[in-house]
C-alpha cells in the first residue's frame, strides 16, 4: 500500500484551468500505472485519465482533448493538468494506481467549477 496526496484543486469559473499534483510514497512508483478518478455528489466515482509506466495515456470520452496526465518518476509524482473547465467537471479528485487500485484512497481534491 502507498500513500497518496493530493492537491491542487480549488475554485475555478467555467474555462478556467488547474493543474491537479499526486505525491505517491511508499511503493517502486515508476513500476506502475497510475490514474486520476472523479466523485461527483451522488455519483460513482468514475476513471478520468490514465498513465502507464511506459508514459502512455488514455482519457475519458467526457475529458479527451482538455486533460492532460503526466508523470514525473524523479518526483514520484502524477499530475493532471485541466484546460477549459466545465461545470460538469465538479469533484472530488483522486489518484490511485492503475489498473489494481490501492485499497485506501487518498483524501482526494476538490474542484468546483462554477461562475
Amino acid at each position: 500500500q502507498a500513500q497518496l496526496v493530493e492537491s491542487g484543486g480549488g475554485l475555478v469559473q467555467p474555462g478556467g484551468s488547474l493543474r491537479l499534483s499526486c505525491l505517491v510514497s511508499g511503493s517502486i512508483f515508476r513500476l506502475y500505472g497510475m490514474g486520476w478518478y472523479r466523485q461527483a455528489p451522488g455519483k460513482p466515482r468514475e476513471l478520468v485519465a490514465t498513465i502507464t509506466a511506459g508514459f502512455s495515456t488514455n482519457y475519458a470520452d467526457s475529458v479527451k482533448g482538455r486533460f492532460t496526465i503526466s508523470r514525473d518518476n524523479a518526483k514520484n509524482m502524477v499530475y493532471l493538468q485541466m484546460n477549459s473547465l466545465k461545470p460538469e467537471d465538479t469533484a472530488v479528485y483522486y489518484c490511485n494506481r492503475h489498473p489494481a487500485e490501492y485499497p485506501d484512497w487518498g483524501q482526494g481534491t476538490q474542484v468546483t467549477v462554477t461562475s
